[in-house]
C-alpha cells in the first residue's frame, strides 16, 4: 500500500472553511469597533518524543500518537483507488495499472457529482495523479479484504501482479480497473487539488456509476483493523 493514515490506511485531512466575519451596523447606529488581529501564531511543528519515550505534542495541538489514537475510533470505508499510467510513447512499453487502498475518500456534491480522495504528498497515487487526470474507485466489500490487504502492503514493487490475480475490467472513460464484484465502481476526473499539510486532496468529477456488486456488505476499518457490519 502506498499510503498510510493515522487512523487507517489511508488519512483524509479535510478542513471546515468558516464563513468570513462580516461586520454589520444597524441604521442610525455607530459603527463597531474590530478588534486587532492577533499575531499569527508559530506553525505546528513535528511530535518529538523525550528521553523517556513519551511524546511531546506539537507546538499547537495534539502529538501524532493522540491524533492517531482518536482518528482510530472512526470507522471508513475501504476503497481501492486505480489508474492507468499511459506509455511513454506510442511505441515504447505498455502503460502500467497502480492501485492504492484507501479510507480517506467521501462524496463532495451532488450537483456536479463530486468526491474526494486524501493522497500522501510524494506516493505514487499522488504522483500519478499529478500527471493522469482520469482514475477510479471501487467500493470493496466485506469479501475482498485480502484485495485491501495486497495493495496496502509497503515495498511491493509493482502492481501488474496484483492486478493479474484479480477479476477486474478497464473502465470505458478512465481506463482505470474497476474490480468486479464491488459494491460500486466510480470513474473520475481531477477537478481540484488541495495540498492539506503532509497530504493532497484530490477532488474529482464522477463520469460514470456503477452498481457491479448489488446488495453486499461493505469492509470497513476501525481501530487499526478491517472489519464487518455488526463484528
Amino acid at each position: 500500500m502506498s499510503q498510510t493514515s493515522p487512523a487507517g490506511p489511508i488519512t483524509g485531512a479535510t478542513t471546515a472553511i468558516a464563513p468570513s466575519a462580516v461586520p454589520s451596523t444597524a441604521p442610525g447606529a455607530a459603527p463597531s469597533m474590530t478588534p486587532a488581529a492577533a499575531p499569527p501564531t508559530a506553525p505546528p511543528t513535528a511530535a518529538s518524543v523525550d528521553p523517556e519515550g513519551r511524546a511531546v505534542p506539537h507546538a499547537v495541538g495534539v502529538s501524532n500518537d493522540e491524533f492517531r489514537a482518536a482518528l482510530a475510533r472512526l470507522a471508513a470505508g475501504v476503497v481501492l483507488v486505480t489508474a492507468h499510467e499511459p506509455p511513454l510513447s506510442q511505441d515504447g512499453p505498455r502503460g502500467e495499472d497502480a492501485g492504492m487502498t484507501a479510507t480517506a475518500f467521501m462524496s463532495v456534491s451532488l450537483d456536479p457529482p463530486l468526491v474526494l480522495v486524501s493522497l500522501r504528498n510524494g506516493s505514487r497515487m499522488d504522483d500519478l495523479l499529478l500527471e493522469q487526470p482520469l482514475w477510479a474507485v471501487s467500493l470493496l466489500t466485506e469479501n475482498q479484504r485480502q484485495i485491501a490487504g495486497r495493495f496496502s502492503m509497503k515495498g511491493r514493487i509493482s502492481d501488474r501482479l496484483i492486478f493479474a490475480d484479480i477479476a477486474h475490467r478497464r473502465g470505458e472513460l478512465s481506463g482505470a480497473p474497476l474490480i468486479e464484484g464491488a459494491l460500486a465502481t466510480l470513474e473520475c476526473r481531477t477537478e481540484q487539488r488541495v495540498v492539506a499539510g503532509d497530504h493532497t486532496l484530490v477532488i474529482g468529477r464522477v463520469l460514470t456509476a456503477e452498481l457491479p456488486g448489488g446488495e453486499g456488505e461493505p469492509l470497513l476499518y476501525f481501530k487499526g483493523k478491517y472489519r464487518q457490519l455488526g463484528r
